[in-house]
């Protein structure tokens, strides 16, 4: 895979997969760096995101395959088994103070998905 690394930012792109790859208003997870990540193509709002794919309630590497919506204009994902929502913004468990899941910034680029590693 390719990587390119950004200085200023201290931010390392990894060519994550092909936009195809990824399934309209859904997710995929994808290995970069040893670590699982999930990749959502939010195209009902035009926009991507990724976080872990381990969801920390029960420590399952499921969030890839969970129903991607909105509360309010928050974009969230929410845990296939046991219901739990987090913020695709900013990785905040929405009705669970207790949970919280890492998000990385997503590039489009010439019909590919880049993910940013710090």
């Amino acid at each position: 895979m390719e990587a390119i690394t950004l200085n200023k930012e201290n931010i390392t792109w990894h060519l994550a997969c092909r936009i195809e790859d990824i399934p309209e208003d859904g997710g995929a997870c994808a290995l970069i760096e040893g670590k699982q990540i999930a990749i959502y193509n939010f195209t009902r709002r035009g926009e991507w995101y990724a976080t872990d794919n381990e969801c920390p309630h029960r420590q399952q590497m499921v969030l890839s395959r969970g129903m991607i919506g909105s509360q309010g204009d928050e974009p969230k994902v929410a845990c296939p088994f046991h219901k739990k929502t987090f913020s695709l913004q900013n990785g905040h468990c929405l009705n669970d103070e207790g949970y919280r899941i890492n998000t990385f910034p997503v590039k489009i680029k010439e019909g590919l998905v880049y993910i940013g590693v710090e």
